[in-house]
């Protein structure tokens, strides 16, 4: 039998189970591959068991599912030589949001000059780390031009949860904040199923496109159980009634090969708020 690839996972929420459960007996029947799932409660110990070497007394995995932020941080700490092996349809494109109250003082960036903007957890790539950022490459500099209101309800969940943003969007309309930044898949949440009154919100700012998750190999994985891999998550198809129920829940319709191009923003950003030292 070919030698098990180990794949982990961050159990941002109990569905995950069920997802990871249906993604490993496709695995098993259908690709004829043999993938265990291993759980996490942080992205930091996923990506340090993705980068753990022998004889380190840390769980070892092959692949991890993890965010932009995490990917990065498996990029840098690695020395650039993990490597990117495939992401969701709905991982391009992803947007920062800032919202503010309809018919309220806030309009434009501008706006925000000395007063409060809420904020998701601090190692949340949508909610925090790039909204900051981009004002800043904007002239408006967080503890200087604005004051910022944070919410840091699942660290190390990298806003997975969306916990988060839930608080942030309450902060924005009970009045503690301004405005508020969000990412645009919940964005489109709020608006689709009606989680705020109609009109109550607006969009006043969005962010250029950028990527999100990535599933990423540890530097000395087999490249042939590499290829395995990604060719079995490939011939997933959402035709399949088996495989939509799978997909579904993953947030997807197929997956892609990488497309790097979508997170210098967030390296950079990272970066210059000292999401790349290690502990």
């Amino acid at each position: 039998m070919s030698k098990t690839i180990w794949v982990g996972v961050v159990a941002y929420d109990p569905k995950v189970v069920t997802i990871w459960e249906g993604m490993r007996s496709y695995f098993h029947d259908e690709a004829q591959l043999p993938v265990e799932i291993v759980l996490f409660q942080s992205y930091e110990n996923q990506v340090l068991a993705l980068l753990a070497q022998p004889g380190e007394l840390v769980p070892h995995i092959d692949i991890a599912w993890n965010t932009n932020l995490a990917y990065l941080q498996a990029d840098e700490w690695s020395g650039h030589t993990c490597r990117a092996i495939a992401m969701r349809d709905t991982d391009l494109g992803w947007m920062t949001k800032i919202v503010a109250v309809t018919g309220g003082p806030i309009s434009t960036v501008a706006d925000l000059k000395d007063r409060t903007l809420a904020i998701g957890s601090r190692d949340s790539g949508h909610a925090a780390i790039l909204p900051v950022y981009f004002l800043e490459e904007q002239g408006m500099r967080e503890g200087i031009d604005y004051r910022t209101l944070r919410f840091d309800s699942d660290v190390g969940k990298h806003g997975d949860t969306g916990t988060s943003e839930v608080e942030v969007v309450r902060a924005v309309l009970d009045g503690r904040a301004d405005a508020g930044a969000i990412g645009s898949p919940f964005w489109n949440l709020v608006r689709s199923e009606h989680l705020v009154p109609e009109g109550g919100l607006r969009e006043i700012w969005s962010s250029q496109a950028y990527n999100h998750c990535m599933f990423t190999a540890r530097p000395d994985l087999d490249l042939e159980q590499e290829r395995r891999f990604s060719e079995a998550l490939s011939a997933m198809n959402y035709d399949n009634p088996k495989h939509r129920a799978i997909l579904d829940a993953e947030g997807l319709r197929r997956w892609l090969p990488p497309h790097l191009d979508g997170y210098a923003a967030l390296r950079q950003a990272a970066d210059q708020q000292g999401f790349f030292r290690r502990s």
